[in-house]
């Protein structure tokens, strides 16, 4: 006969004498005062609302259901923007992207084993460059927020200034993000103001001091409109301040890339590069720079290189995991790279090539022109910004915005996205995925607010 379990391996109930014990132990009078750290608005009252427990099939019945409440793209006619594009995945990128070798896959820290995901590093790397037109890309952020922050903080490695000026046209995601990056530096945020939608440029100049560290400005911006990236260039290769290019990067398949226009950093989001909109997220953090900031760039560097016996290989470069375990001290606290995500833009660029590429800005250009054109003939509605735009653009209704998207989940249509800037603004947002009759239908349901 076997023997008995150890008493100390035995279940004990937990008790209010056992609570007393370990609150004892931690110097601590009531478990009250343990949560004294959370603040008493975010604490739950009473009871949690939970149901009673159920069986697996019905939490999978009810999860179902749940889902099935969401206006899911595919089903519905879609024109969100303001970050996430529906554009176009061809089937064989998530194909090859979910092969076991890739999905599996973790940091590349042994390159003798590594070799095919350093591969793919190394290539995406090489295609962001080529898109940009800059000379280094790492190896990938989070997201376009998060890499937009991260290239503040390297600014501010690079000329030790203290004041970051991010423009108006920021998406407002993306400044909240880099406040909070931000907020336990010695960094300062100051926001550059628009004028007609684009960044006030004379502002700019007449506050490019020398304790300023990077000017932000993307484009398009949040309102769709294509900014003036070489003027702004200019200006700042005349001070010590570091340009920092945000925007789409399938936008530099028809306007002039970052490297084109004197930026020091560029950094955006990469989910238009073959990932799907997915309730927002994972998404993919690009992140590009001047050779001369290589040794400040954050996350992680992949390189050709040559074994002891002269053959091609690929390794990490310039840093060591240690690199992102020193704290403060580390040049960034990014570990883990977007690796799957970063995998299906290497597979979608790869799949449309340089003239696929522009191919699909093309489209998008064109399309939402026709759109923007087609919506102003209605005789209520118009486009207060004009036509500098690439594939989003906004428009200015005869009614609230938000009564025109109540409608529109009635009719099964998201006609776009609401704008802090005038209760009737409406953006708009098209890819190549929207044919003529999928706009035309868009125009058809505008009209029935007209006044």
């Amino acid at each position: 006969m076997g023997n008995s379990p150890a008493k100390s391996n035995q279940f004990v109930p937990y008790t209010p004498e056992i609570e007393r014990e370990m609150l004892d132990m931690m110097g601590l009078s009531s478990f009250e005062e343990l949560l004294e750290a959370i603040p008493a608005e975010l604490r739950v009252k009473g009871n949690l609302s939970l149901p009673s427990q159920i069986s697996e099939m019905e939490v999978t019945e009810d999860m179902r259901t749940l889902a099935g409440r969401n206006a899911s793209a595919a089903e519905s006619l879609s024109f969100l923007g303001g970050g996430s594009y529906d554009h176009f995945v061809p089937s064989a990128v998530p194909y090859l992207a979910s092969r076991s070798e890739f999905a599996t896959s973790y940091t590349p820290y042994q390159a003798e084993v590594s070799q095919g995901t350093l591969q793919v590093i190394y290539e995406f790397q090489t295609m962001i460059c080529e898109i940009t037109g800059m000379d280094v890309a790492n190896a990938s952020l989070y997201d376009g927020a998060s890499a937009v922050a991260e290239a503040c903080l390297l600014a501010g490695r690079v000329n030790g200034k203290t004041k970051v000026l991010l423009s108006q046209g920021l998406y407002a995601s993306y400044q909240r993000v880099v406040e909070t990056y931000l907020e336990y530096t010695p960094l300062e945020i100051e926001i550059i103001p628009a004028t007609d939608g684009l960044t006030d440029l004379e502002w700019l100049r007449g506050h490019l001091d020398e304790e300023v560290s990077a000017v932000v400005i993307q484009s398009p911006n949040r309102l769709g409109l294509i900014e003036m990236w070489k003027d702004a260039g200019e200006l700042c290769a005349d001070s010590q301040a570091l340009f920092v290019a945000v925007g789409d990067p399938l936008s530099f398949g028809i306007f002039a890339p970052p490297g084109e226009c004197m930026a020091n950093v560029y950094a955006g989001e990469g989910q238009v590069l073959g990932s799907p909109v997915s309730l927002g997220g994972p998404y993919l953090g690009l992140f590009a720079i001047r050779q001369e900031h290589m040794r400040k760039v954050p996350g992680r560097l992949v390189a050709a290189a040559k074994d002891v016996d002269g053959k091609d290989g690929f390794v990490l470069a310039l840093q060591t995991r240690e690199q992102h375990i020193r704290r403060e001290r580390a040049t960034s606290n990014i570990c883990t790279n977007q690796g799957l995500v970063a995998l299906s833009a290497t597979i979608y660029l790869a799949l449309l090539g340089m003239e696929g590429f522009k191919a699909a800005a093309e489209l998008c250009f064109q399309k939402s022109h026709y759109a923007a054109a087609e919506i102003e003939k209605l005789s209520s509605f118009s486009i207060p910004f004009g036509e500098r735009f690439f594939n989003e653009f906004v428009v200015k209704c005869p009614v609230l915005s938000q009564t025109i998207l109540g409608e529109g989940v009635k009719a099964e249509i998201q006609p776009g996205t609401m704008l802090e800037d005038d209760p009737r603004f409406l953006r708009v947002a098209i890819t190549e995925k929207h044919s003529r009759e999928a706009i035309d239908t868009l125009v058809s349901f505008l009209r029935r607010f007209e006044q």
